[in-house]
């Protein structure tokens, strides 16, 4: 009987923490909206790019845009995710922000899931952006299958993002996190082989672009338009997935730390 007891209880603890999580994340999304700064240049960067690099200097080459459009769509998932934590959670924790939230009758992960929520529905956007982009503009043309499994490791693609970005905004202070984001942010797109092909770089380059996350989304991201890949899905999965607890890990300390 207790056992049963205690088994209703949890449920009705998360139908009731449920209603949290939706109005957490529902003032995530007016803090972006209230926040053109943000908004603006994180949903209009990556077609932009797309449009300059990936359909204007490659025009009438179908192969490059298929490859750029896949790559691209990991590309826009990065700026959400590694801004969105790196430097709000930077900003919200040294005014204080997190400290009064820890005391406040919330579930615990309610603020994060809130901002994963929104990082999710960024990429989202942005994905479909670029899919509206590369079928009028670049031809390219897929079966509705790989329109949804690409369009899915592009939102998916936010869950290892969020934990990289995390992970400075649980260390570093408001003025610094653009920078350390930003250091991160191009480059590593670069290094990833997002704006060209990995072949078109040193030999040097090719060999480390497997410690970047946004490789293996990457890969992933190009199976599914059948471009040449390296690795495995699940080889690529198993190292997100590692990847993603470990940065969760390293930032949890940071922010048990934080005032």
């Amino acid at each position: 009987m207790n056992a049963i007891a205690e088994t209703r209880a949890i449920r009705v603890s998360g139908y009731r923490a449920l209603p949290a999580y939706l109005l957490e994340a529902r003032y995530e999304f007016l803090r972006l909206l209230r926040t053109p700064s943000f908004a603006v240049p994180t949903l209009s960067f990556p077609p932009l790019f797309f449009l300059l690099f990936g359909l204007l200097l490659n025009h009438g080459n179908a192969g490059a845009a298929h490859y750029l459009f896949a790559t691209y769509s990991v590309f826009g998932v990065m700026a959400p995710s590694l801004f969105g934590f790196g430097v709000a959670v930077a900003i919200e924790r040294e005014k204080g922000w997190l400290a009064l939230k820890r005391v406040a009758p919330m579930p615990p992960g309610a603020y994060l899931a809130a901002k994963l929520a929104m990082a999710m529905l960024c990429a989202a956007i942005i994905y479909l952006i670029l899919a509206a982009m590369a079928y009028a503009l670049g031809g390219v043309r897929l079966p509705a299958a790989q329109w949804l499994v690409l369009g899915t490791v592009a939102v998916g693609g936010a869950l290892p993002m969020c934990a990289l970005g995390l992970i400075i905004g649980s260390r570093a202070n408001a003025s610094a996190a653009p920078a350390f984001v930003n250091l991160i942010y191009l480059p590593m797109s670069f290094l990833s082989g997002l704006w060209m092909p990995l072949s078109m770089l040193p030999h040097f380059l090719q060999q480390v672009a497997p410690l970047w996350p946004a490789w293996h989304l990457g890969q992933l991201a190009l199976m599914t338009t059948g471009q040449a890949t390296t690795g495995s899905v699940a080889g690529h999965l198993l190292w997100l997935g590692a990847f993603t607890v470990i940065c969760f890990a390293i930032a949890r300390r940071g922010l048990a730390r934080a005032d």
